[in-house]
């Protein structure tokens, strides 16, 4: 049975990062987020998500993207 969670964890896996974000897990890995590493597996942090969604322009923005 699937969790329910009031908040988004502060790690996520691919799947889920990629989920967040709303966009496909083959995208999430062409994006230049960085990543963390415990063990063998990838993390994605929350922050780092927010950080890319919040660099993105609206629609009819005409500004330089930089960073990411």
């Amino acid at each position: 049975m699937p969790q329910s969670r009031d908040f988004a964890p502060r790690l996520m896996q691919a799947a889920s990062a990629a989920h967040y974000l709303g966009v496909s897990i083959s995208k999430l890995l062409r994006l230049e987020i960085p990543s963390k590493f415990d063990g063998g597996n990838r993390f994605y942090d929350r922050t780092d998500l927010d950080a890319y969604a919040d660099q993105l322009p609206y629609e009819g923005e005409n500004r330089q993207l930089s960073g990411w």
